[in-house]
């Protein structure tokens, strides 16, 4: 009789269960009887778990006992902090953060000394920890559309960093600790409220894509003109008047870009003093033969 309740009672149980609001994937998953292991994708090269989109304001407890992830894609949910516990998962390759509601990074992030590639675009931060430079191996960083005015000193030792996006912050000059960081080949500091490029630009000897479009800048410098590398420059919406005349040196600038997805240089609406605005509209070749004869004048 005793074991007849106890089936009567489990029939209620699973009737109310079935009657209740639908359940998040991750927690169904549980509640099915299935071990969290069990939302793994297992790929050729890494182990990935993705809770894109799960309308969750906070991670998880189960999450942290995956210590095999590599790959893992919290974005587009509405996740106010991550906690402490990120720092177990330190196999993690690619952290996808982007698209929540984050005003800090928790200091622990330092212990992912197997990051490669991380995204916190799309969040609320203010600053960024100066742990994250521990991060080493660290090669694509996404900061944008945050709230962020500056970055740690200590990120110079992000020396295998080579995308870098800050674009949509609050940046009034470049920060200096991006100067060091000599494998940069993409630099994105557009939509901020930079007034200035300093010359210590120079230093970046591997840039290939460099946008500053939609800041207050005024003029380019000198010494960007000796970064041999530069394929896109992308000085669009400022406030520039002249150009240097050394920039006939950049080579590899093939044409008068308009379209943003394109490389070239852009410098479209600016108040270009005369007769710049016109040599422009005649294309690249007769820009940088302006800009020769005009500097082998002086």
């Amino acid at each position: 009789m005793g074991t007849e309740h106890s089936k009567n009672e489990e029939r209620r149980s699973m009737v109310f269960l079935r009657k209740g609001p639908k359940l998040p994937a991750w927690e169904d998953a549980l509640l099915a009887g299935r071990e969290p292991k069990s939302l793994l994708k297992r790929g050729l090269r890494y182990v990935s778990l993705s809770l894109i989109m799960k309308g969750m304001t906070s991670t998880p407890d189960f999450l942290w006992g995956l210590h095999e992830v590599q790959k893992l894609n919290l974005s587009r949910n509405q996740l106010v902090v991550i906690p402490p516990s990120l720092g177990k998962l330190d196999r993690l390759v690619v952290l996808n953060l982007g698209g929540n509601c984050l005003k800090c990074l928790p200091k622990e992030i330092g212990l992912l000394r197997n990051l490669k590639v991380l995204f916190v675009n799309m969040n609320c931060l203010k600053e960024v920890p100066a742990e994250l430079s521990l991060c080493r191996k660290l090669e694509v960083l996404s900061l944008s559309h945050n709230c962020i005015s500056q970055l740690p000193l200590s990120f110079t030792d992000l020396t295998s960093l080579r995308k870098l996006n800050l674009s949509n912050n609050r940046f009034v000059q470049i920060p200096l600790c991006i100067f060091a960081l000599r494998s940069l080949d993409f630099l994105h500091l557009g939509s901020n409220k930079l007034e200035n490029i300093a010359e210590s630009i120079q230093y970046l000897v591997n840039l290939q894509i460099f946008i500053v479009e939609n800041n207050n800048i005024r003029s380019l410098p000198r010494s960007l003109c000796y970064i041999s590398t530069l394929e896109l420059l992308n000085a669009d919406y400022n406030a520039i008047q002249t150009l240097p005349e050394e920039l006939y040196l950049l080579r590899r600038l093939r044409r008068i870009a308009w379209n943003p997805m394109d490389k070239g240089l852009h410098i479209a609406h600016n108040p270009l003093s005369r007769p710049l605005p016109e040599v422009v509209e005649g294309g690249l070749d007769i820009l940088f033969s302006y800009l020769r004869d005009k500097k082998e004048r002086n």
